[in-house]
């Protein structure tokens, strides 16, 4: 079978997506962003970090931030709950912690059932919507968890975890 094949038949099959709950709402991301999925651990914080920064944790000898997606999603804040988990993106070579209030499931969503952003979303803030996915029951926000942070705000996370460097 051809390269172009195989592409096309897995935008045919679509997308395997991790359900993340915030908020009492499910957001869906690609699960080939996700590394990993954590139990909710203590929070080392990190002081003159920036606000969406939790603080650091301690993944198998390497340091990673942790940010608060409530917080960058502009959701109210809460405590973290015996639900809530530390979802581990990898961007490029570093790994970045990212805490939600459950993590539920792991759905194969068809590509003809995730709609575009809609136009009421835009902008740079927007750039992390890949879009909505329909379901029969219910609607899941599909996001790029991998660009839930820009450059300076990924950097700014980054340095939290290495302060000297």
């Amino acid at each position: 079978m051809s390269q172009p094949e195989t592409e096309a038949g897995r935008a045919a099959e679509g997308r395997q997506v991790v359900v993340l709950e915030l908020d009492g709402q499910a957001y869906g991301a690609d699960i080939g962003s996700v590394r990993e999925v954590l139990a909710f651990q203590p929070v080392t914080r990190v002081p003159q970090a920036p606000s969406f920064v939790l603080g650091v944790i301690n993944l198998r000898g390497r340091i990673i931030p942790v940010i608060d997606l409530r917080r960058r999603l502009g959701l109210a804040a809460a405590e973290p709950g015996p639900l809530s988990r530390i979802v581990v993106v990898e961007d490029g070579d570093e790994l970045i912690g990212m805490l939600v209030d459950g993590v539920s499931e792991v759905l194969q969503v068809p590509a003809d059932r995730i709609d575009p952003p809609g136009e009421l979303v835009r902008g740079e803030d927007a750039s992390f919507l890949r879009g909505v996915a329909r379901l029969e029951d219910r609607l899941i926000i599909f996001l790029a968890l991998e660009r839930v942070l820009d450059a300076h705000q990924r950097s700014a996370a980054v340095s939290a975890a290495r302060p000297g460097a």
